[in-house]
């Protein structure tokens, strides 16, 4: 069985894939799955099939660049928020770099402006080989510096 890392109660983390470097992500334990704030998303038609078009963060985000991303492989679910009522989102997968890894997962497209986290990891990442430790906090992004 492979150790599992200590990660804080909030990080700084990479989307190489959709090339979004340092975002602030807070670790929930409390979400099942892990969620990223969008602009805008719907679903278009380019080059003859269904793909989903949205762009990351919003126009107040200093690292918002206005870039469209474009995913054939996404879906739509019904995803409880915080409030326990169910919504639809559209969730993509994409790699995330923590801990100088790579991992898959998925990332439902919420609308998190008003929050101070533009990302929240969930469980369904958590379990791929960390603990959470609430009274420490960017351990990834530390250990990113000091290398």
């Amino acid at each position: 069985m492979r150790k599992k890392l200590t990660i804080g109660r909030f990080d700084k983390i990479d989307l190489p894939d959709l090339h979004l470097f340092e975002l602030d992500a807070k670790i929930d334990t409390g979400a099942y799955s892990s969620a990223i704030h969008y602009h805008h998303a719907e679903v278009i038609e380019k080059d003859g099939k269904e793909v989903l078009h949205f762009t990351l963060l919003d126009p107040t985000h200093p690292d918002y660049n206005d870039r469209s991303f474009y995913f054939d492989k996404f879906e739509e679910r019904n995803i409880k928020n915080s409030f326990g009522d169910s919504e639809k989102r559209f969730v993509i997968k994409t790699r995330i770099t923590i801990f100088g890894k790579n991992y898959e997962t998925d990332f439902s497209l919420s609308d998190r402006g008003s929050l101070k986290f533009p990302i929240l990891l969930g469980r369904k990442l958590l379990q791929m080989g960390f603990v959470v430790d609430v009274a420490k906090s960017n351990l990834s992004y530390k250990l990113k510096n000091t290398k």
